[in-house]
């Protein structure tokens, strides 16, 4: 069986010896090297060629933001960022997906090795989706602007369920900027660790002519704007209050090893919307979401996938395909106007 081959990069030789000891204590995977800084790094990813690079944020001699913009342009591979949850990282991080990173791990506040250890087959999990990513440029600084959707609505009564986890900050981005402030109501369910959420909504929320709010319970959903389930805090669900449909918060223990999770806000949508939903499944690695979108189907509801040409990792959408959970599969370029399109309305850009 051929290993994936991972170089580590970070300055602590604490984390380092932590990474190498998860990494190859896996019988699929090996750590190849280690490196302090980008510039031993450099020199490293020549020689060795790994597969996976694991890169810490924040590093001397070389920035890990600058150092993962030139590799992506130069040499575009799978990189797993390594994280200490602040706020200033959790921006820094985001911004680091939005230049091509693959997925995050976040380093424990306390007890770094006790709490690494802990983490070790989310960190497996997260080198393994890597390792079968479609490495992605950093985008040009003279990239053309966004050009946003206009469009006409027959309802308002549509409301529209989207659920991601590997690759996903970048494809909801991609999904969110394009359409217009009177957009129907959507729901999201991001597989995100606690504490980065605000930032992503606070991001987008920056970006987007709808309105980005990370979630709260009983919040009245509402046409033009976005609702982001708060990440590893709680599953999100769609609820019913006399003739409103609103926002469920549960504190319950993770479905498909996630909270929040796909299943769970899709569930929802099929039992409280029926056909008044769509329901979306985009890039991200294992299973979460594809029973919920195939209740959705079911119901009534419109359901699509992102297709496989796009994804960063293409687990979830295949599974919501491979049972016929989704009508289709859609590029991700497209799946604003499908969006619109399914909600009852037609779009074009401006």
């Amino acid at each position: 069986m051929k290993k994936i081959r991972v170089l580590c990069v970070d300055d602590s030789a604490l984390v380092r010896g932590l990474m190498t000891e998860i990494i190859n204590s896996q019988p699929d995977m090996e750590v190849v090297a280690s490196a302090p800084d980008p510039l031993v790094a450099r020199e490293l990813i020549k020689q060795h060629n790994p597969d996976v690079l694991t890169l810490d944020v924040e590093m001397p001699r070389m920035d890990g933001l600058d150092f993962l913009e030139r590799l992506m342009r130069l040499r575009p591979m799978p990189v797993v960022m390594v994280s200490s949850l602040t706020e200033r990282n959790s921006e820094v991080t985001l911004r680091a997906l939005e230049l091509g990173a693959v997925d995050f791990v976040t380093k424990p506040k306390l007890g770094l090795r006790d709490g690494l250890m802990e983490y070790s087959d989310l960190i497996a999990d997260k080198i393994r989706a890597a390792a079968t990513s479609r490495p992605r440029q950093a985008p040009s600084a003279s990239a053309a602007p966004i050009r946003r959707l206009t469009h006409v609505f027959s309802t308002t009564e549509k409301l529209v369920l989207i659920g991601a986890s590997t690759g996903g900050t970048e494809a909801i981005r991609q999904v969110l900027e394009p359409l217009p402030a009177n957009s129907p109501a959507i729901m999201i369910t991001q597989h995100m660790p606690a504490g980065f959420t605000r930032s992503f909504v606070q991001r987008l929320d920056n970006l987007c002519a709808v309105e980005v709010h990370e979630a709260e319970d009983g919040q009245r959903v509402l046409p033009g704007h976005v609702y982001l389930a708060p990440g590893g805090v709680a599953h999100m669900k769609l609820a019913r209050s006399g003739a409103n449909y609103v926002v469920k918060l549960e504190y319950t223990d993770p479905v498909n090893r996630h909270r929040p999770s796909v299943d769970v806000l899709f569930h929802s949508a099929a039992q409280v919307a029926g056909k008044n939903a769509v329901g979306v499944i985009l890039t991200g690695m294992g299973k979460d979401g594809a029973l919920g979108l195939l209740a959705m189907k079911q119901a009534g509801a419109i359901t699509f996938a992102q297709d496989e040409a796009s994804c960063v990792v293409f687990g979830m959408p295949r599974e919501a395909l491979h049972i016929g959970a989704a009508d289709s599969a859609v590029p991700l370029s497209e799946i604003s106007e499908r969006i619109l399109a399914s909600a009852g309305s037609y779009g074009h850009r401006v």
